[in-house]
């Protein structure tokens, strides 16, 4: 690890994502006039129904580069991202100094965000020179809950963002943009959720999102892994669970009487979060026991893992990240948050209860996992 400080920064990488229709290019046009997103590069994966301001993007068979204003910079691909992404810190430099200070790439519809985060994290040429910093995903007020009802990736699409952002809020009834809410905050109970109308966005609430700030400002745990929020929520859903449950046995009488409260309950998107702590440190061994069996069994289904880890013969607390079987190599963090030595998971799975992945830490380790 000698050599970190030597290492040129990691460039920070936002992935924008949202259904088609959502407003994307609308915020996209808004978002580039800001301080927070200048000197960007912006990489709009696929062609899609963006048409920026400054660039008509037509269907050319290769990549489309823009200059834009305040220092922008625009690359249409529609091959690899990889390749693009290797390519991009040579071809936009200048004197031997790249010209743009982050990315984002736009994914077209309904895109599964996870294969670009994987890149990101692991693949050796991508993974050593940019960094997530976050995933924003763009849910339409009108439309939004049709758009869940009908397609997985969208909800997964909304499981996976650090922030969501609610688009035409203006345009949609009241008491839907409410449903839409909490709709949204049972599937990702710990995102910042923004309403924007007319792709009106604080970009700085968009930025410095990972765990590592583009500032070089010491890690915010606490904001990384929120887990307050899935403290609330873990209640509520015991309750919701009963709800649930004798919604199906009663499911036409009941069904009025409940529908005003309760509606959001209408709609499973099979999603659950929660956080648990592990009170003893965990060794490496103990580690990869339990996540091995966690992703060969039920990997795609578990969308997001986040988590500070006290393992066994480390001083500082190590950072765990990964997204659907993929994790990013573990990272040790400078120092302890807090006194708080115990090791704090967040999940956030797909039809995988709370119960199995506790007890299979537990078969495979013998701890018992405890509330946060």
């Amino acid at each position: 690890m000698t050599d970190a400080n030597e290492r040129k920064p990691l460039i920070p990488v936002t992935l924008l994502t949202g259904f088609l229709g959502s407003g994307k290019t609308t915020l996209l046009n808004k978002l580039v006039k800001q301080d927070a997103f200048k000197d960007t590069l912006i990489i709009i994966n696929e062609f899609g129904e963006m048409a920026l301001d400054h660039m008509l993007v037509t269907h050319a068979t290769e990549n489309v580069i823009m200059e834009m204003g305040n220092g922008c910079l625009c690359c249409t691909i529609r091959g690899d991202l990889v390749k693009t992404l290797r390519d991009i810190t040579w071809r936009f430099a200048r004197g031997g100094e790249r010209n743009f200070s982050r990315v984002l790439i736009e994914t077209t519809g309904l895109a599964d965000p996870a294969p670009i985060i994987h890149t990101l994290m692991t693949h050796p040429q991508i993974a050593s020179r940019y960094k997530l910093d976050g995933v924003i995903t763009l849910v339409d007020a009108c439309n939004g809950s049709d758009t869940l009802d009908k397609h997985p990736e969208a909800v997964k699409q909304a499981a996976v963002a650090d922030v969501l952002i609610l688009s035409k809020e203006d345009l949609a009834p009241a008491e839907q943009s409410e449903q839409l809410k909490l709709r949204l905050k049972k599937i990702n109970p710990a995102a910042n959720l923004w309403s924007s109308s007319q792709g009106d966005v604080n970009a700085d609430q968009l930025i410095d999102l990972g765990l590592f700030s583009s500032t070089g400002k010491a890690p915010d745990v606490a904001k990384w892994l929120k887990e307050e929020a899935y403290a609330d929520h873990d209640h509520d859903h015991d309750h919701d669970h009963d709800h649930d449950h004798d919604h199906d046995h009663h499911h036409h009488h009941g069904h009025d009487h409940a529908h005003h409260h309760h509606d959001v309950n209408r709609h499973n998107d099979h999603i659950r979060a929660f956080c648990f702590a592990i009170e003893t440190p965990i060794t490496e061994e103990q580690l990869s026991a339990w996540l091995d069996v966690l992703m060969s069994f039920m990997g795609e289904n578990i969308l997001r893992v986040k988590g500070i880890l006290n393992i066994q013969g480390h001083e500082s607390p190590i950072v765990i990240h990964g997204v659907q079987h993929v994790f990013h190599p573990l990272v040790p963090l400078p120092e302890w948050p807090s006194e708080d030595r115990r090791s704090r998971i967040v999940f956030i799975t797909k039809d995988v209860a709370r119960e199995v992945v506790e007890s299979a830490l537990e078969a495979l380790t013998g701890i018992k996992p405890a509330k946060v």
